[in-house]
């Protein structure tokens, strides 16, 4: 009884603190204000989760700079009404939206042969999309949800994908894929034997946890990446603290806290946004050396050991390999 208590209540105890310090950093610190970034005429970007919040402030700026970007979303009403707003605010926008469901690797398969066979090339791939917070249950395939959506989905995407990012980037034009993580990775605990929570389940826990493998798997592509002297590079992005719907599933009282904390101290999807777009498109960050790594506001930042344990990240990549059934 003792131990399932710990279980339960010590990840949310360490993720509401974890928030706090985080919120008094971000008042403390002045939000990262993008530089003027180059065109991106010739560009091809997908942005998953592109229909709202941090997602769509990506699109729309990539959008304005003339990238062609395309929404990968579940919700086929928000992204299209997502489309229709970019492309009323800038009149020569190339945006589009395909249906993308992370929890079902067969939606991921059937995105990916559906891009491919436009024969497009991809410069910009954002994994943005994720989930916070759900109540125990599992996905399509049978996987923990937050485990499911914001690592596996996005891990077989990105896999599928790969070919394609490496043959649109050259030297001096690094094609570049963008991990949108978080900073509840710094809490997270990844055991190999229970990816899937079966041994106890906590929804803060199994968010952590899926945020640092998503991290594991940013820094693990990119030195792969490096090592078969690709032109692509892998980076992860903590946003901040945003005010968005992620949020959502947040227990009734603190969901009413929250929403007015959030217009005092929490960052807007545009503010959010901003170093999403600096690892994407900014020219300082070209080339296998000069990307990678976790960026917060703007820098490079460092993090735990643990994150940038290389055997820890292989073990999670070899045993992701294994799930999905990949070569």
């Amino acid at each position: 009884m003792l131990s399932a208590m710990q279980c339960y209540l010590l990840p949310i105890i360490k993720l509401y603190l974890l928030a706090l310090k985080v919120l008094l950093v971000q008042l403390l610190i002045r939000p990262f204000r993008l530089p003027v970034m180059p065109r991106q005429d010739v560009k091809v970007a997908i942005v998953t989760g592109g229909g709202r919040g941090i997602g769509y402030e990506v699109v729309r700026h990539m959008a304005r700079l003339g990238a062609h970007v395309i929404i990968g979303g579940r919700d086929e009403q928000e992204g299209l009404a997502a489309v229709r707003r970019i492309c009323e605010e800038y009149k020569e926008a190339k945006v589009e939206f395909t249906k993308l469901d992370l929890a079902s690797l067969q939606s991921v398969r059937q995105f990916v042969q559906s891009f491919k066979e436009r024969d497009l090339p991809l410069n910009i791939l954002v994994n943005n999309a994720g989930v916070m917070l759900l109540p125990e249950g599992r996905t399509e395939d049978g996987f923990e949800q937050h485990f499911g959506v914001n690592y596996l989905g996005h891990f077989l995407l990105t896999w599928l994908l790969l070919d394609t990012l490496k043959d649109s980037g050259k030297c001096g034009y690094f094609s570049r894929v963008v991990n949108v993580c978080s900073s509840a990775h710094r809490i997270g605990e990844i055991r190999l034997n229970d990816l899937n929570s079966c041994q106890s389940y906590s929804a803060h826990a199994a968010y952590c946890r899926s945020k640092l493998a998503q991290l594991w798997f940013s820094s693990h592509l990119h030195q792969e990446l490096q090592c078969g002297g690709f032109p692509l590079s892998s980076c992860a992005v903590d946003p901040g603290m945003v005010d968005t719907a992620l949020y959502r599933h947040l227990w009734t009282p603190l969901r009413l806290a929250q929403s007015t904390i959030a217009r005092l101290l929490f960052r807007t999807p545009a503010e959010g946004a901003t170093t999403v777009l600096f690892a994407a498109l900014s020219p300082a960050l070209e080339g296998g050396e000069c990307g990678g790594g976790y960026w917060a506001n703007g820098h490079r930042e460092m993090t735990t050991p643990t994150s940038f344990d290389p055997q820890l990240q292989l073990s999670l990549w070899e045993t992701s390999v294994q799930l999905l059934g990949l070569q």
